[in-house]
C-alpha cells in the first residue's frame, strides 16, 4: 500500500507510506484526490513524514490536490516534509502558495480555522 487515507470530521487524511512520492505513486495519489474531491471532500492534508524524496510528478500530484481544494473552497494542507522534499518544495517557490506545517495538529488547526 502506497498511502493510508483517514476520513475526519472535517478533512480527510492522506499518509504517503513510501519514502519517494515519484513517477510510481503519483498517478494513483491523483487518481485518489479527484475521488476523494468527487465524494464533495473539499479539506486535504497530505502528510509526508515518511516521504524523503519527490520530483516534479509528486509535486504535480501535489498541486491537483492544492487546485481540487480551492476550487471547492476548501483548504489543502502539506504537512511532514522532509529537507530534500522541503528544498524542492522551495526551489519550486511552492512555499508562497501552498499551506504547509510541520505536524498533523497544526494542519488541523488550519483547517478548522479556515476551512469551515
Amino acid at each position: 500500500m502506497e498511502f493510508k487515507i483517514t476520513k475526519k470530521d472535517n478533512y480527510t487524511l492522506i499518509e504517503v507510506l513510501t519514502d519517494k512520492l515519484d513517477s510510481h505513486i503519483a498517478p494513483s495519489l491523483k487518481s485518489e484526490l479527484v475521488l476523494i474531491s468527487g465524494n464533495k471532500e473539499k479539506n486535504i492534508v497530505l502528510d509526508l513524514s515518511n516521504c524523503r524524496y519527490c520530483d516534479s510528478s509528486g509535486l504535480s500530484a501535489i498541486l491537483v490536490a492544492n487546485r481540487l481544494c480551492k476550487n471547492a473552497s476548501g483548504v489543502f494542507v502539506l504537512t511532514g516534509l522532509q529537507t530534500a522534499v522541503e528544498r524542492l518544495i522551495t526551489i519550486s517557490q511552492l512555499d508562497t502558495v501552498l499551506n504547509i506545517t510541520t505536524s498533523v495538529d497544526k494542519a488541523e488547526e488550519i483547517i478548522n480555522k479556515e476551512g469551515k
